[in-house]
């Protein structure tokens, strides 16, 4: 059976027809991925009033691609304390927000009680407030340093209030890559450990892949499969994330960058791929706002949320430091010709902006 064959049977792709995928041209690949996105969700794009924290830019490592880390490229270190953090939610609940999402860096000097006194003091204040926080990479440093198993780590992450995963510290899973752009983080094995285990609490997370620096599409591909595999087994991936390498302050040095018909084909395919994880989010953060509209045409269904503030892929270039207003984000997504829907952080409709 031929590829094209395949995608109208909509049987289950290989490895090599993710590769055959990206000979595709740019508007046959588009069609195939906004037959699968619409037969899911219509003309709907999903998005959440959020609130991104990131509490410490002190980290033990030293990844190529990473401009957040307070290093000679950022010469700025900071950690928050717990009543700094409390306080700018004091401001971002009146907004309406429905989730802090809380990712940050490796802090050695911070602590453990740091980390997780810091959700249970947000649970304790805002109940209702859905607390998404420590990538796998947190997770495994955490648990290396405090020498505790993957499976109490996260325990004692629920217990202290955390609802949801994020779906950093994945990158590439190739083992060769990593070792080149993040030596010593967490290592592809962990990573998917890390959030089985946390699928198995009944717990539901995001994933990530970090493309347009040093990979090629094999890894993509390879990174995609490895998800399905465990999604086939787990279930419990809600939404799969391409983040588009930010290039500027990091040292991966790369020359040549993606174009917009590269990014727009791998939101494609990863729609084509990933038959069995429900949303594919155009992080707007990495992508730009409007690259991401143009993806819900190519297979995304998602576009993240407000932010109000960012500061990670932001220092690397990003135009994510002031996040975008609601109404903004409404009336963007509606020129597009597309319907906002706000949903909260497990996917559940909240409301329907339809005209």
């Amino acid at each position: 059976m031929n590829l094209i064959d395949k995608l109208e049977s909509k049987e289950r792709l290989s490895y090599e027809d993710g590769l055959a995928l990206y000979e595709l041209d740019l508007f046959t690949l588009g069609k195939y991925a906004n037959e699968r996105r619409k037969a899911l969700y219509g003309k709907k794009a999903f998005f959440n009033i959020n609130r991104h924290i990131n509490p410490t830019n002190i980290c033990k490592d030293i990844c190529k691609f990473c401009a957040f880390s307070a290093n000679r490229k950022n010469p700025n270190p900071y950690t928050l304390s717990h009543e700094e953090i409390i306080e700018v939610l004091d401001t971002s609940i009146t907004h309406n927000i429905t989730e802090v999402h809380i990712v940050s860096a490796h802090n050695p000097d911070a602590g453990l009680e740091w980390y997780l006194g810091m959700f249970s003091k947000i649970r304790a204040k805002y109940p209702n407030l859905h607390i998404k926080a420590l990538t796998a990479a947190e997770i495994n440093f955490l648990a290396t340093t405090y020498n505790m198993s993957f499976e109490t780590m996260i325990d004692r992450m629920i217990e202290a209030g955390v609802d949801s995963l994020p779906g950093g510290g994945a990158e590439i899973f190739d083992e060769k890559v990593r070792e080149y752009i993040c030596k010593g983080k967490v290592n592809s094995k962990e990573w998917l450990e890390i959030h089985k285990i946390w699928h198995s609490r009944g717990k539901q997370s995001n994933a990530t892949m970090l493309f347009g620096h040093v990979e090629d599409r094999g890894h993509r591909i390879d990174h995609m499969l490895r998800l399905r595999d465990l999604q086939d087994e787990s279930g419990g991936f809600n939404a799969f994330i391409p983040l588009v390498y930010q290039r500027d302050n990091n040292y991966l040095r790369v020359e040549k960058f993606l174009s917009p018909i590269e990014i727009l084909k791998t939101y494609a395919i990863s729609r084509l791929m990933l038959d069995n994880i429900p949303h594919i989010k155009a992080y707007w953060a990495t992508s730009t706002i409007n690259l991401a509209l143009i993806a819900q045409e190519f297979g995304a269904d998602d576009l993240d949320g407000t932010i109000e503030k960012e500061s990670i892929q932001s220092a690397a270039g990003a135009a994510s430091s002031h996040g975008l207003d609601l109404n903004t984000f409404l009336e963007l997504i509606q020129t597009s010709g597309f319907i906002p829907v706000e949903r909260d952080s497990l996917y559940h409709e909240l409301k329907v902006y339809d005209q």
